[in-house]
């Protein structure tokens, strides 16, 4: 027998001695379909886009199931009272954060988006106070974002109504507002260091859901050494820390504790303290990877949403006439402000749904159990990792009427006036949810109103518009052009 031969029989023993171990000692854990050794169930799932194949196990399985990708086991939540039970009946014990063979070279335990434990909790609390601070609720983000909203006008009517792909422009549009809180700086569209640190996220965005990624985090030792996307994404990480390292070194030489003008200053200015607090957990590695996981949030998301708005808006242009002739009627032409919004329900409940419809998170960060638990009659042991699938929820018939179509008035009752949707939650729920939710809401109100103020946008002549997403960790728009034009 060769030496390939060996490791391949060694590996099936081990998964299967793996699978034998996790069914015995929880006799009474989800029921999912039978993984087969080394792949386990990725041959009968998705893995480019699991959702769909996961909403079709829930079909057969419930809405609590396990599924193997490797030797990942993983318990999927489907459909939004489920997820709602765990997330907030339950906010504590599905609060933490798995820790693949990937998680150390890529996050360590610091920042906010993949740590856990203490350190996880200050960090949360700090960007909380900071971000209510520097960006959500105060009027002087809500000027910065009209400015940026100005720029990202002009940089739009540069085309003089001819194709060209928004994609650049409004990441970098949106990187601006995150890059404003975090550093009170702004950079131009094409600034070589926003293109740079742009383009890194991006890339990230695609590979994170690549099958190499998780062989790797199956198999690390028998992947680690082979060239691929698991290493193009620990060099992106570096690359990217590097760049923030020099930045806040920059802003360390400049702080004045007495006055702070954005994040990192507050962060810094919490270091100086001496308590045992900011010894512990104000150290530079920590502001490094809080930086980092803000400014990749803080644009990937809020960037999609917006793609997929005038995407949206280009293929059902009756809509986009209704969003408009509201404008006019409340806004006129003065600049849109957040005040605007309660007057505005039509171009409100449009704003939902290009957030409900693009499901730009489907199946959310994953969490893990904090502790041993019972969840709808299946025991659940401490550090199972559990995916609450967003797209469920936004995609749950019993509350969504046409839940695959673009339907505006899923938010809008009888009478034409904004309703809410419970089910509506893609910012996520509980301890986990989205740390700059509101930040995100008043963004893309601000430049979504703003832009369709001022363009009617049209695809060009010929183009066929595909609403199917591209492949990734989150649900973009495929590339695509647009025709912005000019109202006034």
């Amino acid at each position: 027998m060769d030496l390939v031969s060996v490791l391949v029989a060694v590996v099936v023993i081990l998964f299967l001695v793996n699978v034998f171990r996790n069914q015995k000692s929880s006799t009474n854990f989800p029921p999912g379909p039978m993984p087969l050794p080394i792949i386990g169930n990725m041959n009968t799932i998705n893995t480019l886009k699991p959702q769909n194949s996961f909403i079709e196990l829930s079909k057969k399985y419930g809405s609590v199931f396990r599924v193997y990708l490797g030797t990942q086991k993983l318990v999927i939540l489907c459909g939004y009272d489920t997820i709602k039970d765990a997330l907030i009946n339950h906010a504590e014990e599905f609060a933490g954060r798995p820790v693949t063979p990937m998680v150390p070279k890529t996050s360590d335990n610091y920042g906010i988006l993949l740590a856990n434990g203490e350190s996880w909790k200050v960090m949360r609390r700090f960007t909380l106070s900071t971000l209510r601070d520097f960006g959500m609720g105060r009027k002087s983000i809500e000027e910065k974002i009209t400015e940026e909203c100005e720029l990202l006008i002009k940089a739009f009517r540069s085309h003089g109504g001819k194709p060209f792909n928004n994609l650049t422009i409004i990441n970098a549009a949106v990187a601006n507002i995150i890059v404003c809180i975090l550093l009170d700086h702004r950079y131009d569209y094409d600034d070589p260091t926003i293109l740079k640190l742009m383009n890194i996220v991006n890339e990230n965005v695609r590979i994170m859901e690549s099958p190499m990624i998780r062989l790797y985090n199956s198999y690390p030792s028998l992947i680690g050494w082979l060239p691929g996307s698991h290493r193009k994404l620990v060099e992106n990480v570096k690359e990217f820390q590097i760049f923030v390292r020099d930045t806040f070194t920059r802003k360390e030489k400049e702080l004045d504790i007495n006055n702070q003008r954005n994040l990192i200053d507050a962060f810094l200015a919490k270091q100086q303290e001496g308590n045992p607090e900011s010894t512990l957990y104000y150290h530079n590695k920590n502001l490094a990877k809080l930086v980092s996981n803000l400014f990749s949030a803080g644009m990937e998301t809020t960037s999609a949403t917006l793609r997929w708005g005038l995407l949206l808006m280009m293929k059902y242009p009756e809509i986009q006439k209704n969003v408009q002739n509201e404008i006019e009627n409340v806004i006129g032409s003065a600049q849109p402000q957040t005040e605007h919004r309660k007057e505005m329900p039509y171009t409100d409940a449009v704003i939902h749904e290009i957030q409900r419809f693009g499901d730009i998170l489907p199946g959310s960060l994953p969490h893990t159990t904090t502790r041993d638990i019972t969840f709808k009659g299946y025991f659940l042991p401490k550090g199972t990792t559990v995916i609450p699938l967003l797209h469920s929820a936004l995609r749950d018939k019993a509350y969504f009427e046409k839940q695959y179509d673009f339907y505006p008035e899923h938010f809008l009752d009888s009478d034409g006036k904004f309703k809410k949707n419970e089910a509506f939650i893609p910012f996520s729920l509980g301890k986990r949810s989205c740390a700059g939710e509101n930040l995100a809401k008043t963004e893309i109100f601000l430049f979504f109103t703003t832009l369709l103020q001022n363009f009617t946008f049209q695809a060009p002549l010929g183009a066929k518009l595909d609403l199917t997403p591209a492949l990734g960790f989150t649900n973009c728009p495929l590339p695509h052009e647009i025709c912005a034009i000019p109202r006034r």
